[in-house]
């Protein structure tokens, strides 16, 4: 790799983003590994870290009710389905674990804010709903929620804010299809075993 390629490759990802942890991890890969292309670091580094520090500032709002954030999105979940929704469901929509979302849902159930119905034809299914309380909870937390999500996002403009929402939706449409497609391969692999196993 000549000079020039490797200053061109050592540099992507961290214009417009000087002094970033991740322009410092960048360059960190670029002197111990040269011929390393990290720019897929500069891409998912970045969002990993946004990520975890979104996580965090969003949680400031719902501290002073004291709520988490994975708590919130369960009730936030149902509410905006408006309707039961089962644990798997509820997992699909929060992106969870079963064993969270029980968990979580356990713990709103105490604070008065969900409620559980057995279904009538298979005691093992519950659907899960916000009592009154919870719903005016919701109601009233997400104005004041979205006002401070909306302060963290002041520093972009709106166009590019815009374009940044464009681009992360076409990111998760690839990682969302990409994860749909492990799911079927795993479902296929799964009922030739059960083939196998039924024809031997």
């Amino acid at each position: 790799m000549t000079e020039g390629s490797q200053g061109s490759r050592g540099s992507e990802g961290v214009e417009g983003s000087e002094g970033d942890v991740v322009a410092r991890v960048l360059g960190q890969w670029q002197r111990v590994l040269p011929d390393l292309d990290t720019g897929p670091i500069g891409v998912i580094g970045r969002l990993t870290r946004c990520a975890a520090l979104l996580r965090q500032a969003s949680d400031a709002p719902l501290a002073h009710e004291g709520f988490s954030r994975p708590e919130f999105d369960i009730l936030s979940a149902l509410r905006r389905e408006d309707r039961e929704l089962s644990f798997g469901q509820l997992a699909r929509e929060t992106y969870a674990s079963g064993t969270a979302v029980t968990k979580r849902v356990r713990t709103l159930e105490e604070k008065g804010l969900v409620v559980r119905r057995p279904d009538a034809r298979d005691r093992r299914v519950a659907h899960l709903s916000l009592t009154d309380g919870g719903r005016q909870l919701v109601d009233r937390i997400m104005p004041e929620q979205v006002a401070y999500e909306r302060s963290l996002l002041a520093g972009l403009g709106g166009e590019r804010r815009e374009q940044l929402a464009e681009v992360l939706g076409e990111l998760l449409h690839l990682l969302e299809g990409r994860e749909g497609a492990r799911e079927a391969r795993d479902a296929r692999e799964a009922r030739n075993v059960q083939g196998a196993r039924e024809g031997s």
